[in-house]
């Protein structure tokens, strides 16, 4: 049975791309048959990666059948998977995230979980020799997931692993990092199809501090204005957002890259309590900034405080 490759809900570039990626490398180099799986449509950085490096966009699974042989990349948190993921058949992990908990395999698997800013840097560092092998479309799609995830080396998680991963992928493609993480984020800003749901969800994980239930949203962004503008009807949308996603209240950062800070909208005394304990913020209407915030990962979740 073909092994299907999948990171978490509401994919982004890196769990769009590693899929792709580990699903070439099992299926060329180890041969093993392997597909790349999404779990929702990819963001609109995700698409634009995909239509640069000819990629095909993977097949999105409503549902994955109870025994499916998997590997999971990207995460290792049920909250992100399908609601069977232990009835699953997993084989592997591939994430550089902390670890959750909750996941039951039916037998001893591979699991590798490393302190680097994406994981296609844990990709390459498992690939080895084997990772001079990788087609054009791969390198591309690596590198931009390196870059994504640090945003262009910017971001506290970035590992000088990763830098250096990226720095050489595109030198074997002849690109320029500075031009090509600029179209990269220039896409990933256009958010103007999207509804205040939709934006909400689009880059969201749930997590739970002190009994109480979080989806934190991360809008990363070149042009936060464009977010900002629509802050009352965001503000608008997130109790139906809460109620239909079975937590109690969603928290959107948006992160301005070039900036290098987060405004976190704050639309009742829950969240400005918050900010507050979180982030020993001082908040005076309903938006605060946070100077030097730009990671879910290392500088949010950890700081959280209900």
């Amino acid at each position: 049975m073909t092994l299907q490759v999948f990171g978490h809900k509401a994919p982004d570039t890196d769990s769009t791309g590693s899929p792709i990626i580990w699903a070439w490398y099992l299926s060329e180099v180890k041969g093993e048959a392997a597909e790349p799986v999404l779990l929702g449509a990819p963001n609109t950085e995700a698409a634009f990666v995909l239509q640069r490096w000819g990629l095909d966009r993977p097949r999105i699974a409503e549902s994955i059948a109870d025994g499916t042989p998997v590997v999971i990349v990207d995460t290792n948190n049920p909250a992100e998977l399908p609601e069977n993921v232990n009835a699953l058949d997993i084989r592997a992990i591939i994430d550089h995230h902390k670890l959750t908990g909750g996941i039951e395999t039916k037998a001893p698997i591979d699991i590798t979980v490393r302190p680097l800013a994406c994981t296609a840097t844990v990709m390459h560092d498992l690939m080895g020799a084997d990772a001079a092998k990788m087609p054009e479309r791969i390198k591309g799609a690596m590198l931009s997931c390196i870059l994504s995830d640090t945003l262009e080396f910017r971001s506290p998680t970035t590992t000088d692993k990763d830098r250096a991963v990226a720095e050489s992928l595109a030198a074997e493609l002849a690109v320029s990092i500075p031009d090509y993480a600029a179209e990269m984020f220039a896409a990933k800003s256009d958010v103007s199809a999207f509804s205040e749901a939709e934006l909400l969800r689009m880059d969201s994980k749930a997590y739970e501090v002190g009994g109480t239930k979080f989806r934190v949203s991360v809008l990363e962004t070149t042009s936060p204005e464009q977010v900002l503008s629509r802050k009352d009807a965001l503000i608008a949308a997130m109790p139906q957002v809460a109620r239909e996603d079975g937590v109690d209240q969603v928290l959107l950062f948006v992160v301005d890259i070039l900036r290098e800070q987060a405004t976190l909208l704050v639309p009742n005394e829950l969240v400005k309590r918050v900010a507050e304990k979180s982030f020993g913020a001082t908040v005076e209407g309903d938006t605060v900034v946070l100077p030097g915030v730009m990671s879910r990962k290392k500088q949010i979740i950890p700081n959280l405080a209900a």
